[in-house]
Parts: structure tokens; C-alpha cells; sequence
């Protein structure tokens, strides 16, 4: 058998909106870089919607894990992308979500910087928008989308088709018709029942190319509940057992599917290389077992993503540039030992390039003060738009903006206003101790897994969502309303 053909991801011929400037600018992030005082400059890559509106001359840089332009004004307010929080708050309402887009698109150019040579796939189920796909699509990504909606979501705003890999345990056959109606660039096999499905869809004049999602017994990630690199979850095939060599058996038999890679993630929020180096090295055994077996060696291999970011000032961070240094290099070196040609690798960041440019704002609604000592200051948001601190226990850090304070710090629990004790958004935050109802605060890294996991839980809507870059801030998602719910209802 012959080696399957496969076109790259990244460099399909397929026209790709140019800017019409692309003026230079301030140092931007990049994934793991350290603190912001160590950001590389990256020349933009997009026009400037204003002139920049640079920071005032007393404002300080705040750092990780800020937007790398936050900017601690005097009075108290703080800049991001140039814009006041403050003012953004005023002018569009609480609970908004600010996104910083000039720190969207360096993270995302410093991928295809680091990984020249992979496809670098931005994971929509981190956030998706319609200005996002134009973001990471002008930066020369490609896009991973687990559900029609994503998918439906991306082909309205003009992504590439060819660009875009579709993932999920579990895929509609509408989805699977959908995705083959757009002529989506991969699809990936993610149970048994997908392989017949999906070759029912396909002519074998019109094959799909697909790749299966392996497990390789490797646990990495921050939380039991998205490490999914091990057996006994319900993503993938496993190698061990041989799931994952009857499922490429029965894809090579299907003559409507092209099988052109594998597939593997291992986890959410990895900081380290070396749960990537361990996959890097069971796949390429497996990989080798199946040419020995089949005759075939295929020509990609997607290790997903996964790519932590700082929450708190002192966490680790995901280092792309050692990424980028240690498995190319194990893969060149693997597949040599085994005789095989290396197959193009495939990566999914999502949370890394939309994490950090995300800023959450709240009002605060009111501050109780228990008989035990304990504060709990209530916003106008919580577990509805944030459900990380409710499901994994995520940590965040916290700060007041739109005014000064002198007061001593003093400890408080940022609450959410949602029916639930386990609505708690920062435990034992360091706040102003004279922080009041109408005050306002800032919660960073909000960009990824908070509105895109945002319920309707107590019909309380999910926040806006506003662009802020060059001092200019403009809304990219309204609120959503109670006339939005009651568009719902056919009866009663």
C-alpha cells in the first residue's frame, strides 16, 4: 500500500484577506515567554483601526497574567489595548468581557513563528466569534470545531473550508453531513460508529480525509476531569488493547476515506514538554506498527493542544519556545529509528492565544461581612459566565479598577449572584477594605473556557463582548436580554 497523500492544513491555496497596513507597535506576548517585561516584538499583521493611543506616561505595565498592553493608570484606572476598563464599563454595561485583539493575534503569529513548519489549527471550543475567525484566520491559522454550531459559526464568517478540522466524541449525522456538504479539510474518527457513518456520506470519487483520535496512556493536564490522554474517558481509540489498530483497519478498508494521520490530546492546562515528548513517543511506535502491518505510512500528526497560560502571577506557563525546540526534533528523531518519514505535525492551540487577552469586568452588587470575619463581595455576574472556579476549582486573581483606593487590603470572596453556594468566582481575594457596592472589578486570563462554557442558568443572559485595541474599543456580542429567551417559546 502506498503512503496517503495529504495537502497541509496551513498552506492550502486558499485566498486569505491581506491587511492593507500593517504599521509596527508595541512588544507583544508570546505563549510562555515569561513575564511581560520579556515579550518579543512582533510586527502587526493587521490594519490600525486608530492611531495608537499610547499609555500615560505614569501608567504602569501590570504583567502576567494581564493582556501584555494593561497599563495601571493614575486614579485607578487601568488600560488595556489603550482603552480605559472603566470607561468600557460605562459605556457597555456589566458583566463585559474586553478583549485585548492585538494580543490575540501575536500569540497567534507566534505559533506559526515557533512551528514554521506544522499546521497550527486555532481550538474554537476555547472562543469563538465571528471577529476571532477573522483574527486567527488572517494570522495564517486554520480552525478545530467540535459541533455544527462552531462549524455553522466559522462558514458564515468566511473561514476557509479547507482550513478547518472537525472534532467530537460523539457527531450528529447532520454534522457529518454538514461537514461534507462544506467540504471541511479533515474530520476527525472519534468512536467506531463514526467509521460507517461517514463513509455512507462519501463517493469514492470524492474521498474525505480523516484522521483517528488515539489515546496513548499518557495523563497530563490540571484536573481529572480533562486529562484525556488515559483510558477509561470517552474520547478516542485506544493503542493499548487495540481499539486504536482495529479502527485504522476498518478506515483503510473504507475506499471513500482517506485516513492521512492520527490524532491525540492529551489534556487541558499543560505546562510542561514532556507529556508531549511521552506521545510523541508511543505514537510513532504505533505508527510503525502499522506500516509493518499495512504497508502505510501516514503523513500527519495532530498531538492537539491543551497549552496552559498564567491564572495567578506566580504559575507556570506553557513555553512554546521549548515546545517548538524538543518535539519536531524528538519526532525527526523517533521516526528516523524507525525508518519511517515524518509525518507533518499538527497542532490545536485554543486557551493559549485566547486566554490572556481576555479581561473580565464586574460591578459589585454588595459586600457582606459575616460574624466569623469572612467578606463576600457579590457581582453582577458568576458562575454563569465563569463555570471554572464551580467545576475544577479554578484559581483567579482579582483587582479593583475606575478608582483609588488607600485603604489596607483585606481578604474577600468574589461571589456570583447565581442560586448556588458554589458560586464563587475568587476565594480570599486581596481587595481594598473599603470596597463598596458600585465598585468595579477586573478579573484577567478570562479569555478562554468562561463564555464559551456560559449557561442561561437563573435567565440572568450572558455578558457582552467588546474588542479594545489602538484606544479604540467596539462591541463584537451584545448582551443577551430576557427578550432573547422569550424568542424561544412557541406555547404555552
Amino acid at each position: 500500500m502506498t503512503k496517503p497523500s495529504a495537502t497541509p492544513l496551513a498552506v492550502l491555496p486558499v485566498p486569505v484577506p491581506a491587511p492593507a497596513v500593517a504599521p509596527a507597535r508595541r512588544a507583544d506576548p508570546v505563549p510562555g515567554a515569561g513575564p511581560a517585561s520579556a515579550h518579543a516584538a512582533v510586527p502587526s499583521a493587521a490594519p490600525s483601526a486608530a492611531p495608537v493611543a499610547a499609555p500615560p506616561a505614569a501608567a504602569e505595565p501590570l504583567g502576567a497574567p494581564w493582556p501584555a498592553s494593561a497599563h495601571a493608570a493614575p486614579g485607578g484606572e487601568l488600560l488595556v489595548g489603550g482603552v480605559g476598563l472603566a470607561e468600557a464599563a460605562d459605556r457597555f454595561g456589566t458583566p463585559l468581557y474586553v478583549l485585548d485583539e492585538d494580543e490575540v493575534r501575536a500569540r497567534a503569529r507566534a505559533y506559526r513563528q515557533a512551528l514554521p513548519h506544522a499546521d497550527v489549527l486555532y481550538a474554537a471550543k476555547a472562543f469563538l466569534c465571528s471577529a476571532m475567525a477573522d483574527w486567527v484566520a488572517e494570522e495564517g491559522l486554520g480552525l478545530d470545531v467540535c459541533s455544527s454550531g462552531e462549524l455553522w459559526l466559522a462558514a458564515s464568517a468566511g473561514f476557509p473550508a479547507q482550513r478547518i478540522v472537525l472534532h467530537g466524541n460523539a457527531k450528529t449525522p447532520e454534522e457529518l453531513r454538514l461537514a461534507r456538504r462544506l467540504r471541511v479539510g479533515r474530520i476527525v474518527i472519534d468512536g467506531p460508529g463514526e467509521i460507517a457513518r461517514l463513509a455512507a456520506l462519501v463517493a469514492a470519487d470524492t474521498p474525505q480525509r480523516v484522521l483517528v483520535r488515539v489515546v496513548p496512556g499518557i495523563a497530563a493536564g490540571h484536573h481529572a476531569a480533562v486529562r484525556t490522554g488515559v483510558g477509561g474517558q470517552k474520547f478516542g481509540f485506544p493503542i493499548e488493547g487495540g481499539d486504536a489498530a482495529d479502527a485504522i483497519a476498518r478506515v483503510l478498508a473504507q475506499p471513500g476515506l482517506e485516513l492521512v494521520g492520527l490524532h491525540c490530546h492529551l489534556g487541558s492546562q499543560i505546562t510542561g514538554t514532556e507529556p508531549y515528548l511521552a506521545a510523541v513517543d508511543t505514537v510513532v511506535a504505533f505508527l510503525t506498527e502499522l506500516r509493518d502491518r499495512h504497508g502505510v505510512e501516514l503523513p500527519e500528526l495532530d498531538l492537539g493542544g491543551g497549552h496552559g497560560i498564567r491564572y495567578l502571577p506566580g504559575d507556570d506557563a506553557f513555553d512554546l519556545a521549548d515546545f517548538a525546540a524538543r518535539v519536531p526534533q524528538r519526532l525527526a528523531d523517533r521516526c528516523a529509528g524507525a525508518g519511517l518519514a515524518v509525518p507533518r505535525l499538527v497542532v490545536e492551540p485554543g486557551r493559549a492565544v485566547a486566554g490572556p487577552a481576555g479581561v473580565a469586568l464586574y460591578r459589585v452588587l454588595s459586600v457582606k461581612h459575616g460574624a466569623d470575619g469572612r467578606v463576600f463581595a457579590a457581582v453582577d455576574g458568576g458562575m454563569s459566565d465563569n463555570p471554572r472556579p464551580a467545576l475544577y476549582g479554578s484559581p483567579y486573581t482579582v483587582r479593583l479598577v475606575g478608582r483609588r483606593s488607600d485603604a489596607p487590603t483585606a481578604r474577600a470572596d468574589v461571589v456570583g449572584r447565581h442560586c448556588e453556594a458554589g458560586d464563587v468566582l475568587v476565594r480570599d481575594a486581596a481587595l481594598p477594605a473599603d470596597l463598596r457596592a458600585g465598585d468595579l472589578l477586573a478579573v484577567p486570563a478570562a479569555g478562554a473556557y468562561q463564555l464559551s462554557m456560559a449557561s442561561g442558568y437563573n435567565l440572568v443572559g450572558r455578558p457582552a463582548v467588546a474588542a479594545v485595541r489602538d484606544g479604540r474599543a467596539r462591541l463584537l456580542i451584545r448582551r443577551e436580554t430576557v427578550e432573547d429567551y422569550r424568542a424561544r417559546e412557541v406555547g404555552r
